[in-house]
């Protein structure tokens, strides 16, 4: 499933990084998004997802949700 499909006020443990874009995969690794880390769905806002990784929220837009496979 991807992040764009999960629901919001769960706990989720990331799979994999689906993207063959290097700097985004690179972006999304320096903010502790990578496989096998938790991360927390506060909210879905227009098309993206705000979430919480470790002890940080960050406001991911269409384009980096749909990478990420829960």
């Amino acid at each position: 499933m991807k992040l764009t499909d999960a629901v919001e006020g769960q706990e989720y443990v990331i799979h994999q990084i689906d993207t063959d874009d290097e700097e985004m995969n690179s972006f999304l690794f320096s903010l502790g998004c990578y496989s096998g880390e938790k991360i927390t769905v506060i909210s879905h806002i227009r098309g993206g997802s705000i979430v919480a990784i470790k002890d940080a929220r960050y406001n991911f837009d269409r384009q980096l949700s749909d990478a990420i496979i829960l």
